[in-house]
């Protein structure tokens, strides 16, 4: 009998477990730097934002809401942001030459289309990331 109670109350938590992991999450498709991921994603024409971060930063945080708003707002455009640890990945802040944390570099395909340093206004982010996508469209096309 308390195995039965034990599994009418768990119940409701599985599915709404269930019903949350099938709606699409607007949630910013990131992952960590890779030489490898950074070159086939240029190499197979992607928009791809690296966003040079320190997770004490305030404007990175405030970065990656704006880039979450933009992905929330216009959900068919694809991108990938491939995030350099401002703090451990030394070797790519200086290959990127960041001069600091909160560095945004935007490519389409193999062509980089944009070099931020602390941009935080949401129509600029958003303007650069529809050039950079109409320019992959055209690439692709």
């Amino acid at each position: 009998m308390k195995q039965l109670i034990a599994a009418l109350l768990l119940l409701p938590g599985l599915v709404a477990g269930a019903v949350a992991a099938e709606e699409p999450s607007a949630e910013v498709n990131k992952e960590s730097f890779s030489k490898e991921r950074f070159e086939a994603l240029k190499a197979a024409g992607q928009v791809v934002l690296v966003d040079v971060y320190a997770g004490w930063c305030p404007t990175c945080a405030k970065q990656q809401e704006v880039i979450q708003q933009y992905r929330e707002d216009n959900p068919g455009k694809e991108f990938h942001v491939l995030e350099v640890d401002f703090d451990k990945d030394k070797q790519w802040v200086r290959h990127f030459r960041a001069p600091r944390q909160s560095t945004l570099l935007l490519y389409a395909g193999e062509q980089q289309m944009w070099f931020g340093v602390a941009e935080t206004r949401p129509d600029v982010i958003a303007a650069e990331l529809d050039k950079a996508l109409a320019a992959a469209a055209e690439g692709g096309s």
